[in-house]
């Protein structure tokens, strides 16, 4: 499981002070709301590249959400093949799913060092009763997430396999564009050919290939990582409109 700081340690990043609601993609709270959700926080979590920060079919009293860092949200089958669902960069919420239906369906591992922030799960009663703009929010993300769900199953279903890549690197690149993790000097996300096999449904060696092919396009730059040298050439190839402009909620 993931490595952990006291939760009773000194918080780097009051919620006052959070480094991502000052980003144009998050929406502003009230007074009150932002009171409410420093009072909800009970500390920040190190967590190490490659540890897992929730296991699928546990229980955990605790609600994150992602401060610094890349992770992606996966499930196993009985046989260890793997399924990549979606990728969480940060502001993202994370553990909502065993909050309200008493166990992990799925599991999250860290793409890189991250570290997240810290919410007591007891307290979303406590939320939704006296703060239903905050209970909206958490609706939102649970929106939000299906609607990705729901663009990654088209992908699978309907776009070809050189499509699929290109809208999976572009959509991972443009999130993490919008918070800051990529910029016009940054352009690398921290996956491996593996990881976007095993969330396309595809085989290393069919991915290999694809990957090349948009190598040969110019359109990224596979080293230690994935570079993105045109992300506007990727959503083109998969056509991609992008990610909503509309801003979204952060606890």
């Amino acid at each position: 499981m993931a490595k952990r700081q006291s939760e009773k340690a000194k918080q780097r990043f009051p919620c006052e002070k959070c480094p991502l609601r000052p980003l144009p993609i998050f929406r502003e709270l009230r007074a009150e709301e932002l009171a409410f959700v420093s009072r909800f926080k009970r500390g920040e979590l190190a967590v190490e590249k490659g540890a897992t920060v929730l296991l699928e079919g546990s229980h955990s009293a605790h609600l994150y959400t992602v401060l610094s860092g890349w992770a992606f949200r996966y499930k196993l089958m009985t046989d260890g093949r793997r399924q990549i669902l979606n990728y969480l960069v940060p502001g993202d919420l994370v553990g909502l799913q065993g909050s309200l239906m008493g166990e992990m369906q799925h599991s999250v591992e860290a793409l890189s060092p991250m570290l997240l922030c810290v919410f007591e799960r007891g307290q979303l009663e406590e939320l939704y009763r006296r703060h239903p703009g905050l209970g909206y929010d958490i609706t939102w993300i649970a929106s939000r997430e299906e609607q990705m769900l729901d663009e990654n199953l088209l992908s699978i279903g309907r776009r070809t396999a050189l499509e699929r890549a290109a809208y999976l690197l572009a959509f991972v690149a443009s999130r993490g564009q919008a918070v800051g993790l990529l910029s016009s000097d940054v352009r690398e996300i921290p996956i491996t050919q593996q990881h976007v096999a095993d969330t396309l449904g595809l085989s290393l060696v069919h991915t290999n290939k694809t990957i090349r092919k948009l190598a040969q396009r110019k359109l990224v730059e596979w080293r230690d990582g994935c570079r993105i040298l045109d992300l506007e050439g990727l959503m083109e190839l998969a056509g991609w409109e992008g990610l909503p402009t509309t801003p979204r909620p952060l606890l």
